[in-house]
Formats: structure tokens, sequence, C-alpha cells
């Protein structure tokens, strides 16, 4: 049992998660499934005496999956935590805590805030999970990852649905703003640490990613994430923006 609770904690030392395979994309689909019946069934949630559990259930599972992360690294000293690595400064992570306490509080903030990172920035993660490479179905940090991504866009989709939540142009504008807050505390920290990439701001990552295609030199480098990032947004808000211009046009 010891042997076996020590591999499942532990980290790999050869690739064991491949991209675009089924346990790629099994996670990303149960998550769309559950979204759907969320929206199937958003009047009877609402309606339901156990709504507020509900949320409050989702929320802490949130701060659980994100917190098992660092607890993770308490119980197996081996695992070669680092500053360069493990500090809390991360697109994904903030997004996550922000959904927890936007279900606690239905803050329409903390909604406007994780919306746009999840929708534009957390999509990458989705689609190209590098911090699995070593990591596949036998390990705990494959479930700890796609946990607390997944559960991030349920929380998001439920307040939408259920609670009907929308961002507008102010929450745009407020998203991107504690972004650039969160990328000027990654660089102050990649320049001060060695080794340390946060945001991916410093180098590409040695495993695959989409950011593979962007040249090393920082200032390139960056100014193409920012126009990505910014046209990331954009699409984001296009939904609402055609929805409205809907309305006003039946009007």
């Amino acid at each position: 049992m010891k042997d076996f609770l020590i591999y499942f904690f532990g980290a790999g030392n050869e690739p064991e998660f491949a991209l675009f395979t089924l346990a790629h994309f099994l996670p990303i689909l149960l998550m769309v499934a559950v979204i759907f019946l969320i929206r199937k069934n958003a009047n009877a949630i609402r309606e339901s005496r156990y709504e507020t559990n509900l949320r409050y259930i989702l929320g802490f599972a949130l701060i659980i999956c994100d917190m098992s992360y660092y607890w993770r690294f308490a119980a197996w000293p081996g695992l070669g935590v680092g500053a360069a690595e493990n500090l809390p400064i991360g697109v994904c992570g903030w997004a996550v805590i922000f959904c927890s306490y936007m279900l606690i509080g239905k803050s329409q903030t903390l909604f406007d805030i994780a919306y746009f990172w999840l929708m534009s920035g957390s999509l990458f993660a989705l689609l190209t999970p590098t911090p699995l490479t070593y990591c596949g179905p036998t390990r705990f940090r494959y479930y700890q990852f796609w946990l607390e991504h997944t559960l991030g866009y349920i929380a998001i989709f439920y307040m939408i649905f259920v609670h009907n939540m929308r961002p507008n142009k102010k929450s745009m504008v407020r998203s991107y703003g504690a972004l650039v807050g969160l990328c000027c505390i990654a660089f102050w920290v990649n320049s001060m640490i060695p080794g340390a990439n946060y945001l991916f701001l410093a180098r590409p990552e040695s495993a695959p990613s989409v950011l593979d295609i962007l040249p090393p030199n920082f200032l390139l480098r960056t100014s193409i994430m920012v126009a990505v990032i910014t046209a990331m947004y954009g699409l984001a808000y296009l939904p609402w923006h055609l929805k409205d211009k809907k309305q006003k046009a039946v009007q």
C-alpha cells in the first residue's frame, strides 16, 4: 500500500500523458456533458431548496482541488517543491479561487474576472495541458489538474445558466486590469528567481504546448501573447455582444 501511495502521489520520470488521446479528451467531454445538464435543468436547479447547498459544495470542491496541489508537496517532500515553479502565481489557480468565492457569495465582480480568465487564458491549459507530461491517469496530479480546471468552467456556466450572470464591457476592462496586475507580479518574480517562468513570460516550456510557436525574444514573445490574449477577450465577449445587438434589432 505504501509503495502504491508513493507512486500515486509522486511525480513521473518519463512521459506518461499524450496530447489528443482518450486521457486528454475524456475529462473535457465529461465537463461539456455536465454543463449541458446544468443548462437543461437550470430552472429546476434554481427553484430547488438545495440550490444553495449545491453552490457551496461546488465552491468547496474548487478550493480543495486547488489546495491539494500544495498539500501533496507537504505530504511528499521528495517531489522537489521550489519557489521557481510552485508559487501561487497562475491564471488557472486564481481563477479557481475566484470561482469558489463567486459561487458562495454570488459575486458579479469575481464572475467578471474569472469568466475572461478562463475563456481566454485557461483555455490553452485544456488544449495543451503541459503540467501532465509526466503524470498520466495513474497519478494523483492527473485527477487534480482536470478537476481543478473543469470545475472552474462548470462554476462559470452554472452562474450563467442558473443565476443569469453575464459579462459586459466593463467586465472585460476589470478582468484585463486584474490580468495585467498578475502579469506584473509574474514578471517581477521571474526576474528575481532563477529558473522561474510564471505565466510563461520568461521562455517556452520544455513540454509541448501552443506557446512553442512563439519566438524566444522577450519583447516579441510578450507582444504576441498580449495580442492573442486581447483577441481571446474579444472572442469571449462576442456572443454577448451579438446577443445584445440582436435584442436591440428586435426592439
